[in-house]
């Protein structure tokens, strides 16, 4: 296996580096804790715009819609570039990394028309009704139901643990209008819609990261569903791959990890155990890294990626608690006031086994899936 980069991924690499360096501000490590908050939605859309302007947010789309048909390791170059950053785009990583593709996939021609420019132009922001109180991560147990009424559905139940909804423009919906897996449909609501409400959920995690979202008697056309009525399953697969693997967490990890042992040898503090510890963080961070360049390689192949996604997203999961705990254990003065980016990346880290698919249920897809073990007889 070739490790190395070529000279235009290296030039790429080094062309979005200037660029944040260029356009962050002062005081980004703070606006970046809370990165569903009101304060950063409204910088990533500042942000992107201007990403957009200079050809470097979605580079790796079609050139027909804004894109530069760019490569799969171009977008993921940019993607850590982006998390090592703290990541700038805010929910707009969503549009970028599996949204704006699905809908090229899926989505009518009235639906590209009108949702896939806006996301180009960095001037939108997304979220996804997926997890549900008495689901959570199963999809296949969600109960939100849309009733065919005509030329026109509508839609009741309850979303939970949803980010970026109190900001967000339009929602990527699950709701069943059938039984079993294929009974699941996708709508794309706009979160205007009468009969939505959006309630935040306090939380360590930062202010508006995460809410409720509640759907009574919520109507919206026909027009309004992506895809065929029960073909979701097989659309949400395609895009949840895109999206566990699209988020290089361990970049920003990996980051956070170099800037503790910098504070703990400045305050000579750096001991014998807090080294053996940042080695296995460490080492972590660097599985996480190339289990996610084996499915980008898949990718950049064609190949279409299974389970290995799923142990790509363990392994990120896994760096992210461990560069937590090395803070927890040696710098905990900094989780309170003392570093907002270490703060961040900590307040980031409590979700890391949730966000994207709960970690649980990756380990039982790698189970069943990958490693083929039997399930117990109840």
């Amino acid at each position: 296996m070739e490790f190395s980069w070529n000279k235009e991924q290296k030039e790429f690499r080094a062309t979005v580096r200037d660029f944040l360096a260029t356009h962050l501000p002062d005081n980004w490590e703070h606006i970046a804790h809370g990165p569903g908050s009101a304060s950063q939605s409204q910088f990533s859309r500042q942000f992107c715009a201007q990403l957009a302007d200079a050809g470097l947010l979605v580079p790796h789309w079609p050139a027909r819609w804004g894109g530069r048909d760019a490569d799969a390791w171009s977008a993921f170059i940019l993607a850590e570039e982006m998390w090592a950053a703290g990541e700038p785009r805010g929910g707009q990583y969503m549009n970028v990394n599996w949204i704006g593709p699905t809908l090229m996939n899926f989505g009518s021609k009235e639906q590209q028309a009108r949702y896939i420019p806006p996301m180009a132009q960095g001037q939108t922001l997304w979220c996804q009704g997926f997890s549900e109180p008495e689901a959570g991560s199963d999809l296949a147990s969600l109960r939100t139901r849309a009733h065919r009424q005509a030329d026109q559905y509508c839609i009741n139940g309850q979303k939970i643990w949803t980010s970026y909804a109190a900001e967000a423009e339009t929602c990527f919906l699950l709701a069943r209008t059938g039984t079993g897996k294929s009974g699941i449909s996708i709508f794309l609501v706009p979160m205007d819609t009468p009969g939505i409400t959006v309630v935040e959920i306090p939380s360590l995690i930062g202010e508006g990261d995460i809410h409720e979202v509640f759907f009574e008697n919520v109507l919206v056309p026909a027009s309004a569903m992506l895809g065929e009525e029960g073909q979701a399953w097989d659309i949400v697969r395609t895009a949840l791959s895109l999206e566990r693997v699209g988020i290089p967490r361990f970049a920003l990890a990996s980051r956070i990890l170099h800037r503790a042992a910098t504070l703990l040898k400045q305050r000579d503090r750096f001991s014998t155990g807090a080294t053996e510890q940042a080695a296995r963080a460490k080492a972590a961070c660097e599985a996480a890294r190339l289990f996610s360049y084996e499915i980008i390689d898949q990718r950049q192949k064609g190949i279409t990626a299974g389970s290995e996604a799923s142990v790509a997203r363990i392994a990120t999961v896994n760096a992210e608690r461990a560069v937590a705990e090395f803070v927890v254990e040696h710098l905990p003065e900094t989780l309170a006031g003392g570093d907002p980016l270490l703060l961040a990346h900590h307040q980031r880290g409590i979700v890391a086994g949730i966000a994207s698919g709960a970690a649980e249920i990756q380990l039982n897809l790698i189970a069943t899936q990958l490693l083929q073990l039997p399930r117990e007889p109840r």
